[in-house]
């Protein structure tokens, strides 16, 4: 396993690489620890059929019936039937679509129970894949996914797949959840600028709060929203030992470093007239609503900013706001001595071992699957050899090659890699005490004392 300092040192080069690449926005470092791969497994695919241009050789699987599980809604997961829809092409196999309820580790739970599991999920967490994989849910990955992964993953985002030293995810979705959407329209009759810092976002929201806008908006019914916000600033004024110590918890959220991000946070939270609706209406925003808002209503929207991932390109597109022009993005402001870089991502992992549910993982994670998609936009592939060109506008395009330079480094989620029952589930544990520091951001300390009850009981110390 890499040591901290080593991945601190690695976090300062990356930021200072993506800074050329979307001034300072996107840069990612992680902690993964290398094992050895898994040989076992795959499908003989010498029958196979490949396609013109490409170098993967599918196997022909005419009769294959595969189920593939996601939590995916509204136009992610029509892209991601676009994607399933060239497996069916070249290699006759019939893929349904199950739509998941989150958590989606307790929804395969119960379809385990009933006997009746899809062949392959799509996890959004590491902790979902452990888990899936302890209690025997999780099939490893055969040679030829591997090989595929090999051949276009860093050694990084193959390492967050295993468990165990064995691979059991193909990460064919990424995020890079350190970035802020505003309405240039709003921003420009306002005058306000991009802020580079905390401080400079504080003077920005009130330059747009002045002009007659409600500064940001926030899909506070989504607890995960609030994580993401609780873990940039976070990183950005604990540091990456800090951020890795949390994450394992090997420190207390009743840490003074915990009271000063949410003091922090507080600062934005706290001002009911800086978010749309006031906290009890963040609280009934979802996440696509809470992007939507800011980007109807000409230049009187219901808020002016938007923090979240790249994917927001995805609800943007179901307004008439054009990524680019009339919604812009800058980096997550530096809170501390560097900028935040947290990265996210789903992996497909396979639950019924079959040549079938083997060959579409290979097909994820080949640059195949993955440029189909990012040419719909709203998607972020890890896939080194994807062709950027083919992402479908320049924001994107910088996001993305801002991913691939900075390789193994990357930090990931702080709530996806802990246990499920704190960092993934609707209404306990972190989404769930965010959610109420959200409408009360004075109880600081209570909030602490919450949090790291929910912790222990989930982390087991």
């Amino acid at each position: 396993m890499r040591s901290t300092s080593d991945d601190t040192i690695r976090t300062r080069r990356t930021v200072k690489a993506a800074a050329a690449l979307l001034a300072g926005a996107l840069a990612l470092s992680a902690t993964a620890c290398s094992s050895d791969d898994d040989k076992s497994g795959g499908s003989d695919s010498s029958t196979g059929t490949k396609e013109s241009g490409s170098t993967l050789t599918l196997p022909k699987l005419d009769g294959t019936t595969l189920e593939v599980a996601a939590v995916w809604t509204g136009t992610e997961q029509a892209n991601f039937k676009k994607v399933l829809a060239e497996f069916e092409k070249r290699t006759g196999a019939k893929i349904t679509f199950v739509p998941a309820q989150d958590p989606i580790i307790n929804f395969l739970g119960s379809k385990i129970a009933g006997g009746s599991p899809p062949d392959v999920a799509m996890l959004p967490q590491p902790g979902a894949i452990k888990q899936a994989a302890d209690k025997g849910w999780a099939k490893p990955l055969g040679a030829e996914a591997q090989a595929e992964l090999a051949k276009n993953y860093s050694q990084g985002w193959q390492d967050i797949g295993k468990v165990g030293g064995k691979q059991y995810g193909v990460y064919y979705k990424a995020a890079n959840k350190s970035l802020v959407w505003y309405n240039a329209k709003v921003f420009e009759n306002a005058g306000a600028a991009e802020p580079k810092t905390w401080k400079d976002l504080l003077a920005t929201a009130q330059t747009v709060y002045d002009s007659g806008v409600t500064p940001f908006s926030i899909g506070g019914a989504d607890g995960w929203t609030l994580t993401d916000w609780f873990e940039n600033v976070y990183l950005s004024q604990a540091g990456p030992e800090k951020y890795d110590q949390l994450a394992q918890h090997k420190i207390k959220w009743t840490d003074p470093s915990v009271k000063e991000a949410l003091t922090t946070l507080a600062q934005i939270w706290g001002k009911k007239d800086w978010v749309a609706g006031g906290a009890k209406g963040a609280l009934q925003t979802e996440f696509p609503a809470s992007v939507t808002q800011t980007f109807t209503g000409g230049d009187q929207p219901k808020a002016a900013m938007v923090y979240e991932g790249d994917f927001v390109q995805v609800n943007i597109a179901d307004t008439k706001s054009k990524v680019g022009t009339d919604a812009k993005v800058f980096p997550f402001p530096t809170v501390g001595a560097t900028a935040p870089v947290v990265s996210g991502g789903d992996a497909a992992v396979i639950l019924k071992d079959s040549k079938g549910a083997q060959a579409l993982a290979t097909f994820l994670a080949s640059p195949d699957a993955a440029e189909i998609q990012a040419k719909l936009g709203g998607y972020l592939s890890p896939n080194k050899s994807v062709d950027i060109s083919v992402y479908p506008n320049q924001v994107q395009q910088t996001i993305a090659k801002a991913l691939i330079a900075a390789g193994d480094d990357f930090r990931f989620d702080m709530s996806d890699q802990a246990p499920q029952a704190f960092g993934g589930t609707p209404g306990k544990g972190e989404w769930k005490d965010l959610q109420d520091f959200l409408k009360n951001p004075t109880n600081v300390a209570g909030t602490q004392a919450k949090l790291e009850s929910d912790a222990a009981t989930a982390y087991g110390n």
